[in-house]
């Protein structure tokens, strides 16, 4: 009978895979142009590992864990490792389920798996010294990286280490030589942002011989976060145990621990477990590790709706298919394979997140610490707004727009949750970070409104926009609303804010008057013209001012330290006014003198002493003073578009999709940032950028594709054709919408929507008569 169901079991894996293979016939293989290991060297900060579209597990290697805090000083070394894993590092030190991608900030790498043989060591080790702990050396030749899958060699072990994940378990598939001392490690210890207090609790059930239960309660940057779990082995463990440490021990500085053998269960803040088995050569071990935000049971049933059996390759089978069919949503042909590539790397990362935050029954754990149920919709976390309500959410309601509304509704419930009534700022995981300026919520829920991608409650979504810009006690709001600008003595990056301020309420202005709101609208189309009030015409630029309306006498508009802003200089925040940029050229002296400051912008050179060394991580993504790799500057080579020269943007836009974006696991221009580089090179590729979320208007670029075509989630097509598009020719001479000329550089949302043929006729020379 065990012959005949295995039988079976392979005959039903063969049945799945054919079918997937025959529906992969109807879409083109897209899979193998989206590399997952670009950005995973330097500062791209992305993971290399298996996870599903927007999934809750990300499943993936990490190369070191690094303390927060060393001798009582924070560890510069921890912004490294914001996704856990360096490109350059040459150990692994396990495989942990969540991770940030493409973040300025650390946290997660929760439950760690190692699988070991030989004598067990239940410390990590070091990357110098790896055979004192459980981690092992690798090799990046025998290491692969695809959307949905990872595999590595564990030298140390010769273990080879196979994952997968659906949307809420991780699958591992390890192959084990024979031995009779074969481990699988769960450290509940590590994790991403390390530091002592870390692990506020942690609790492991040992259910059975082969099912695990548990939690692990965290107080890192998110400071309350408790993620529930259920851990299955293929095969039963014949012994297992764990280490419970007074203090917590890391990289060979050995505390006192106490070891026992076979526990039903235990709790507390340093607990690391292990479970041993005999193997034989080439036997393989499967586990399967769901996570749920409420409980352990959600867990299991999670792990129960989405991974029923043990058939590995059926699984990493299905999330292929599920990630190609993401990837097909756009067909590209490109100049060369390399842009291909780039092209869906920067898909597949942009796919990434927002996270589902919800077990299988709908149910999640709150911002108020309660249990409730996401009605009608897929709830979302990990809302890196500050980075991503730019290009991000704008290409989700152009690619994706049932999902932007979930998240759009996500935000809701994140508001009616909050006991500030604010929407998200940065959250995840039921806890609000508070990283980064504005309340960029509302130009995510802005944008969603005036481009019709509805579906949730418009009218308490704009009271609850204008809720949040109302908060006055946060970051400098009560001040900007009574004097119409942050004051620099009152709050830092006063002048980003002010700025950043000013855009979210022209966005919400513009909801309101899609909704025939008046009052709101004027209200804050009048707010929206606050940036004017940091502006210092005697200079040039955007300058901090004080309380008493004078602005701040020491200013250096190159300097990025104490002068007002954040990730930036005043060169590029005097830049940031998306919602009006033609009262903004004129207000900087008209169009001839802000095209020279444009081109400045990308000429000039950075003297040295604007760095804090020559490695100064700041040095990533720029060019001349234009900073690609943080998102302030991203709309910047558009505004172009509002001077005389539109056809200056266009070998700009070249310049930078070539050297910020490369194949290579360097080949990102800074980080990432869930998503918004990737898909800032996705509207560029495809000719044509959102400006100003909130606004029906795509600014229009020059084009990096041949032809791309775009299958809506309506059911139209849109069809993107560069003609003569070579690497030479990088000037539009003109552009047509189904055959007509554009005459101004503008394409609108609507009529993209519809479907239709946007072409680009490309040549070698500007055309200075563009769109005149």
């Amino acid at each position: 009978m065990k012959i005949f169901n295995i039988k079976l079991m392979t005959l039903a894996a063969i049945g799945l895979v054919s079918t997937l293979q025959a529906q992969e016939k109807q879409e083109e293989n897209l899979i193998q142009y989206a590399h997952p290991i670009i950005g995973t060297a330097k500062m791209g900060h992305t993971f290399p590992g298996a996870s599903s579209p927007f999934g809750s597990v990300q499943l993936s290697p990490d190369t070191d864990t690094i303390p927060y805090a060393v001798d009582g000083h924070y560890n510069p070394d921890v912004y490294k490792y914001c996704a856990g894993y360096q490109y350059e590092d040459p150990t692994i030190v396990g495989f942990s389920h969540t991770h940030f991608s493409g973040t300025g900030h650390s946290d997660l790498g929760d439950f760690l798996i190692m699988p070991t043989t030989g004598e067990l060591q239940l410390n990590p080790g070091t990357e110098d010294h790896p055979e004192n702990g459980y981690r092992s050396v690798f090799s990046h030749e025998n290491e692969t990286s695809e959307p949905g899958y990872y595999s590595v060699l564990l030298d140390d072990h010769n273990i080879k280490a196979e994952l997968t994940a659906t949307t809420r378990t991780g699958m591992h598939h390890y192959t084990f030589p024979k031995a009779d001392d074969a481990h699988i490690i769960l450290d509940l210890t590590s994790g991403i942002y390390n530091y002592e207090e870390k692990n506020v609790w942690t609790f492991l059930r040992v259910e059975n011989d082969t099912l695990i239960t548990g939690f692990r309660q965290t107080h890192g940057w998110a400071r309350t976060r408790t993620v529930y779990f259920a851990m299955s082995f293929s095969k039963p463990f014949k012994n297992y145990g764990y280490q419970k440490g007074d203090s917590y021990v890391y990289r060979g500085f050995w505390g006192r621990f106490d070891q026992t053998h076979n526990f039903p269960e235990i709790a507390g803040t340093k607990i690391k477990a292990y479970f041993d088995f005999d193997t034989e050569e080439g036997e393989q071990i499967d586990v399967k590790f769901a996570l749920s935000p409420v409980s352990s049971a959600g867990a299991l049933a999670n792990m129960k709706a989405e991974i029923p059996d043990w058939d590995f390759e059926k699984t990493k089978a299905q999330v292929q298919h599920n990630w190609n069919t993401e990837l097909n949503k756009i067909k590209v042909e490109t100049l060369t394979e390399e842009d291909k590539i780039n092209f869906y790397t920067a898909m597949y990362h942009a796919f990434l997140g927002p996270t589902v935050y919800m077990d299988v029954d709908g149910q999640y754990k709150g911002l108020d610490m309660n249990t409730h149920t996401a009605e009608g919709f897929t709830n979302y976390t990990s809302f890196s707004l500050w980075d991503t309500y730019r290009a991000l959410h704008p290409f989700f309601n152009f690619i994706q727009p049932e999902r932007n509304r979930d998240m759009v509704k996500s935000m809701m419930a994140h508001q009616e949750q909050s006991v500030h009534h604010m929407l998200p700022i940065w959250s995840h995981y039921a806890n609000e970070n508070w990283c980064m300026i504005g309340y960029h919520s509302a130009s995510v829920i802005a944008d969603a409104i005036v481009k019709g991608n509805v579906g949730f409650d418009t009218e308490k979504a704009l009271e609850a926009c204008v809720a949040t810009a109302n908060v006055t006690y946060f970051d400098g709001i009560g001040e900007y609303i009574e004097k119409g600008y942050v004051p620099e003595d009152k709050s830092g990056a006063s002048v980003s804010k002010t700025l950043e301020y000013a855009y979210d309420d022209w966005a919400i202005a513009q909801a309101a008057k899609k909704l025939g709101k008046q009052d709101i609208y004027e209200t804050f189309s009048k707010r929206a013209e606050n940036y004017k009030n940091v502006y210092d015409k005697s200079i040039g630029f955007m300058r901090p001012k004080l309380s008493d309306g004078t602005f701040k006498k020491q200013f250096d508009a190159l300097d990025t330290h104490g002068q007002g802003f954040i990730e930036g200089n005043s060169w590029n925040y005097s830049l940031y006014v998306p919602q009006d940029p033609a009262s903004m050229i004129t207000m900087m002296g008209g169009k001839e003198q802000f095209t020279t400051h444009l081109d400045s912008l990308f000429a000039m050179e950075l003297p040295d002493k604007y760095f804090a060394n020559t490695e100064d991580i700041s040095r990533e993504g720029i060019i001349g003073n234009y900073v690609h790799g943080n998102e302030p500057s991203h709309h910047v080579v558009y505004l172009y578009n509002w001077t005389n020269a539109p056809w200056k943007s266009n070998d700009k836009i070249r310049m930078i999709l070539r050297t910020m974006y490369h194949k290579g696991a360097d080949g990102l221009g800074g980080n990432d940032d869930y998503g918004q580089m990737s898909a800032w090179y996705i509207f560029s590729s495809l000719g044509f950028y959102p400006v100003a979320p909130g606004s029906e208007d795509y600014a229009v670029g020059s084009p990096l594709v041949k032809e791309a075509t775009v299958h809506l989630e309506n059911g139209k097509v849109l069809t993107v054709e560069a003609q003569k598009q070579s690497e030479k020719n990088k000037y539009v001479q003109k552009v047509l919408w189904n055959g007509k000329a554009v005459t101004k550089p503008v394409v609108t949302h609507s009529e993209l929507m519809k479907g239709g043929k946007l072409t680009f006729v490309m040549g070698r020379k500007p055309n200075n008569k563009l769109y005149q």
